[in-house]
């Protein structure tokens, strides 16, 4: 498995295609984290001074997205990437037969391909993370806080989980299809199912579940009804946990009555409150991580592979 390991990572670093889009990424992501900064700069007396890193991912400042939504919404191009010709790529050039009748098992491959592709991402989160850092001490002329620091790494450890499941997804659809161009196609195309037009679907529902929206306490039934369906989508689920996780003073999920929020002292969370709300989703992201994965796995083993 090291093996392959190896060679599928240095397969990934030396793709054209793989550099385009880590090119793109990261040049946008910076683009949007230097206009943030100028922002916070010049409007020192009204940003927070307690967690000024933390608003350099998630302020849109003057551009029309924040860094972490500009991640949540073209991570999963990264993994789609690496993914979904992995497999049906080697039935493609024929060279899957060849590799396996080397003395390599079928679960060294297909793990090596795996892990290989889950550490690009985790590369390619972390040096984004790092370049954040980097440019926001160069232009606030400050270091990061300790909690910001970890926030930021289980910020970028969400991140990883959440292309994660796009990879492993990728990879499944590479061994179902077999063919590289159909397997794109509908990694593709859950993507887009699942960042944009869940919304419509959760709101229908909502509406269907709760007709009579007029009072707040409908209204607040109507939101988290349509939250508890958003949520089947991954992309929810990473935006619910980092609005969390980046932001300290969220307490809750989507629309909260002003009766709940009576006797609250309007005080960040530390870093431990947190993490217990957003805990279940992350466990969840893991969890699709591991199914997408072990379906994968399953499938491959009991393939019939033929010169």
């Amino acid at each position: 498995m090291t093996v392959v390991f190896w060679k599928e990572l240095a397969d990934h670093f030396s793709s054209r295609r793989f550099m385009i889009l880590l090119a793109l990424i990261i040049l946008s992501g910076l683009w949007a984290t230097y206009a943030t900064g100028q922002a916070i700069r010049q409007n020192t007396d009204t940003v927070p001074s307690q967690y000024v890193f933390l608003l350099l991912l998630t302020s849109s400042g003057e551009t029309l997205f924040s860094l972490a939504t500009f991640l949540g919404f073209f991570g999963p191009l990264v993994g789609i990437t690496l993914g979904f010709d992995s497999i049906s790529g080697e039935y493609a050039r024929g060279t899957l037969s060849r590799v396996l009748s080397q003395p390599i098992y079928r679960d060294s491959l297909i793990n090596g391909k795996f892990f290989a592709g889950l550490t690009t991402v985790a590369v390619l989160w972390g040096s984004i993370l790092l370049l954040v850092i980097g440019l926001g001490i160069t232009l606030l002329g400050f270091p990061p806080n300790a909690e910001e620091l970890w926030r930021m790494l289980i910020f970028t450890v969400v991140g990883v989980f959440y292309v994660g499941f796009w990879l492993a997804l990728a990879m499944l659809f590479s061994l179902l299809f077999q063919k590289t161009v159909t397997a794109a196609l509908g990694s593709l195309s859950v993507w887009l199912f699942l960042s944009l037009f869940v919304s419509v679907v959760s709101g229908a529902i909502a509406g269907l579940v709760v007709p009579d929206a007029t009072t707040p306490e409908a209204i607040a039934r109507r939101s988290d009804v349509e939250n508890i369906v958003g949520r089947i989508s991954p992309s929810t689920l990473f935006n619910e946990s980092v609005g969390i996780l980046l932001n300290p003073a969220a307490r809750v999920f989507g629309m909260a009555l002003q009766s709940q929020a009576e006797g609250i002292l309007p005080t960040p969370l530390a870093l431990g409150q947190s993490l217990n709300l957003i805990w279940p989703h992350i466990t969840t992201m893991f969890g699709l991580v591991a199914v997408c994965f072990g379906i994968s796995y399953i499938i491959f083993m009991r393939a019939e592979i033929r010169a």
